[in-house]
């Protein structure tokens, strides 16, 4: 079982953990790939869940391709495109909220790691009123590698001052779920209800549903 006393921090993810914005980033790019004449479908970003968009633009290039528009025009239009969404309809996730409290009521550090562009990250900040709840938030785009690689988890653990065998990961993907434990912290898993049933979640050290049985579990130790 899940106890807090076992760790110094806790880093979550963003996208799928904090806001349920999985369905706002395949409307914004379908609507954009669309829009340029590459007819993806909100099933093919399964394929994509976790990674960077510029990694995502590179992946669906590389596949189907399109002409006319640069991968980086593609990624300003779909930025965009996300931020509108963003404000339009952003909210938190149940527990959310009570979570990050909870733990800066028992001294735990919070931090973010996302694979979201600090632009994204700006707005779901603020669409969800959590500019100040965070020690440290830190974005993929900063360093070489996004997700699956450790190093957005190992930025945020060095600058909270934490030893990685001391943070506990949030996470609801299979990228997201194998950058932390390959940064050697333990992982919680919960599912972003969108995604197809995916049994390689089950490398997640701890599993809820949603963020609030987490955060019984938490308290009841």
């Amino acid at each position: 079982m899940i106890e807090i006393a076992d760790y110094e921090a806790v880093i979550f993810d963003m996208d799928g953990v904090l806001i349920d914005s999985e369905p706002l980033w395949k409307i914004a790019m379908e609507e954009v790939f669309v829009s340029i004449g590459c007819p993806l479908t909100r099933q093919d970003f399964q394929h994509t869940v976790g990674l960077r968009i510029d990694e995502v633009i590179s992946y669906w290039y590389n596949r189907v391709g399109w002409d006319n528009y640069s991968e980086e025009e593609v990624e300003t239009r779909i930025m965009q495109r996300m931020v509108e969404l963003i404000h339009q309809n952003g909210a938190p996730l149940p527990g959310v909220i009570e979570t990050i409290d909870f733990l800066k009521e028992n001294k735990v550090k919070v931090g973010l790691a996302t694979s979201s562009y600090t632009v994204l990250i700006k707005a779901v900040m603020e669409s969800l009123k959590l500019e100040s709840s965070f020690d440290f938030v830190h974005s993929a785009e900063n360093e070489e590698y996004g997700k699956p690689h450790p190093a957005v988890y190992l930025s945020v653990a060095n600058k909270l001052n934490v030893s990685p065998l001391k943070c506990l990961v949030i996470e609801d993907s299979l990228n997201g779920i194998i950058s932390g434990k390959a940064a050697r912290m333990q992982v919680v898993c919960i599912p972003e209800k969108t995604h197809n049933p995916e049994p390689k979640l089950s490398v997640a050290d701890f599993t809820y549903v949603t963020m609030t049985d987490l955060l019984i579990d938490l308290k009841n130790k």
